[in-house]
């Protein structure tokens, strides 16, 4: 299945190997004809399995539990302090995603969209330290029905040069379905509460909507 971000692109790319390939058939024949057809359909077929859209089940004991919003490794597992929205002292999870990786970006909890937010910016590469607040980048914040708060931040990389984000404030979402799109290479941060219980460890490789990263603590 192909995910609708690149179902335009991957329409666009169908006709253009067609026309490419009528033209080789027609006018030039014979080797150049078969290297330009097994070429390009190289290309078309690597470019609808970046667009992939796998189906995932998401299977969450408690509604405190939040999974990997995206396929990749973890990168960076550490305490932050986090300046957007938040302003608070937080856990920050990075997972890179790789040209290879699916690139669908999926909500990581159930609850209400409370801030979402799109930031123009660079493009380095996207392991890099200061990619997370120097880089093209969105920011969405979920809050659950006890009033806790996470947030992830879907960024670009040196490839990367199109993020798609469906969250919009107000949105109430369910854990596991999509929210958006990466093209071409990328990261994902995660900002959790202090004392979540993280269950991923550092060079893990997790999948979007199944991984379990962490489960928040009960409030009081």
């Amino acid at each position: 299945m192909i995910h609708r971000a690149g179902r335009l692109i991957s329409v666009a790319s169908f006709v253009v190997w067609l026309l490419l390939n009528a033209v080789a058939l027609f006018v030039f024949g014979g080797w150049a004809a078969c290297t330009t057809i097994a070429c390009s359909t190289l290309l078309f077929a690597l470019l609808l399995y970046f667009f992939r859209n796998p189906n995932r089940t998401t299977k969450v004991g408690s509604p405190r539990q939040v999974v990997a919003p995206v396929d990749g490794k973890v990168i960076v597992s550490q305490a932050v302090f986090q300046r957007e929205y938040l302003n608070d002292s937080c856990y920050q999870i990075s997972i890179f995603m790789s040209p290879l990786n699916v690139h669908v970006t999926r909500y990581p909890i159930s609850g209400k969209v409370i801030y979402s937010k799109y930031h123009s910016g660079k493009y380095l590469v996207a392991w890099h330290p200061k990619s997370a607040e120097k880089n093209e980048r969105t920011t969405v914040a979920i809050e659950l029905r006890d009033g806790q708060q996470l947030l992830y931040k879907q960024i670009a990389g040196a490839l990367a040069r199109r993020i798609v984000n469906y969250a919009e404030v107000g949105d109430s979402v369910q854990v596991g379905a999509d929210s958006g799109f990466i093209k071409f290479g990328s990261r994902l941060d995660i900002l959790l509460p202090l004392d979540a219980e993280i269950k991923v460890r550092l060079g893990q490789e997790v999948r979007g909507g199944e991984t379990h990263i962490a489960e928040l603590k009960r409030k009081s």
